[in-house]
């Protein structure tokens, strides 16, 4: 019958279209997912603020290096934070955090993942960002002598993420600060207006399975949130707290969104990194 026959012609390209588009949600979530931008707005100069370029080689099988700067305390604290931004911008655009949580007294290292900033290539994956965190480490233990109980891993967002992953494969770190972060990446997916019409969870290459990782942590950890957080609802922070099993404090801040909780923290925000430092991390010294 014609009209059958032309009915199964629709449907066939129909399904031939949505497959096409399943594919393309496959080969383009990476691009979905990471914005880096390769331009340096400001450095911490423009702050006053002495900083050293350092560039880390990254091993692997597409090598390459990562830019950073690397931010001495003006005193003699032996605490370094290594600070890992999230999926937008590069360490420029990150840099008012960093330079706050040199304010506590300690050394910062900000470091740009390949991709971003002046850092190298390829394009960012979820293997590498775990590699270029690793790569950090390795330069400071063997650069400026940081050991594993004298680094706190500060992720915000994306960061937070990959800070779980860094903490997974070093132990003993000093403490782990973890803001605006997701339970995994399937989660989030399943947020997006994506979800309604693909099988989101089904397609996700990158993973970043937090909410697994954290149930086997032991680092002390302090979880920060906005509780008008619209990018990553903070039920997801409260959840990773809930699961891990290690030392934790969690800090949910009213009224701020993803990227402005230190604004509507204010002092608050300084004071309650300082207490972590405190209960947790300078304890063990």
């Amino acid at each position: 019958m014609p009209i059958v026959k032309f009915l199964v012609g629709i449907l066939g390209i129909a399904g031939g279209i949505y497959l096409a588009l399943c594919g393309w949600l496959w080969f383009a979530q990476r691009r979905l997912m990471y914005l880096p931008s390769p331009v340096i707005e400001v450095t911490p100069t423009a702050f006053g603020v002495a900083y050293e370029d350092v560039w880390i080689p990254v091993d692997g099988p597409w090598g390459g290096q990562i830019h950073g700067w690397w931010l001495p305390a003006s005193a003699g604290s032996e605490l370094t934070i290594l600070y890992l931004h999230g999926n937008a911008g590069n360490v420029s655009s990150n840099l008012a955090k960093a330079l706050q949580l040199r304010s506590l007294g300690v050394s910062v290292l900000a470091i740009d993942y390949r991709g971003y900033g002046q850092s190298s290539g390829p394009f960012p994956s979820e293997q590498q960002l775990y590699d270029d965190a690793l790569a950090a480490w390795q330069f400071l233990q063997a650069e400026r002598g940081v050991m594993p109980h004298q680094l706190v891993v500060y992720g915000h967002s994306l960061g937070g993420a990959i800070g779980i992953e860094l903490a997974r494969r070093v132990p003993h770190l000093a403490g782990l600060v973890i803001e605006a972060s997701f339970t995994s990446m399937a989660d989030m997916a399943s947020l997006s207006h994506y979800n309604r019409w693909f099988p989101v969870r089904q397609l996700l290459t990158q993973r970043f399975d937090s909410i697994t990782k954290v149930k086997h942590l032991k680092v002390p950890t302090l979880y920060l949130h906005g509780m008008a957080d619209l990018s990553v609802p903070a039920t997801m922070g409260e959840a990773l707290y809930q699961a891990t099993q290690g030392p934790k404090s969690l800090w949910l801040v009213p009224k701020a969104d993803h990227n402005d909780l230190p604004d509507w923290a204010g002092d608050e925000f300084k004071q309650r990194l300082h207490q972590f430092l405190q209960d947790y991390v300078l304890v063990q010294h």
